[in-house]
């Protein structure tokens, strides 16, 4: 079951949808159906490293600040 992050062409709204097999995917905002598939971000964590992780990027946009991160102030 893979999580896949899109771009609705319509509102422009970014949202992540869990798919199943042929399911068709539709914006939760405004229900359009042409979207754009985002590239995701995702973490490994190598078994029995001695190095300590540090913050997962936001899901959503990448920023190393972590999860939510699209939703703070830009630290300029």
């Amino acid at each position: 079951m893979p999580i896949f992050e899109y771009l609705c062409k319509s509102c422009n709204h970014p949202f992540e949808a869990l798919v199943y097999g042929d399911q068709k995917v539709e914006c939760p905002k405004c229900h359009g159906a042409k979207l754009t598939q985002q590239l995701s971000v995702f973490a490994v964590a190598a078994k029995g490293s001695s190095a300590t992780p540090g913050p997962a990027g936001c899901g959503s946009c990448g920023d190393p600040r972590g999860p939510g991160a699209c939703s703070l102030p830009d630290l300029d």
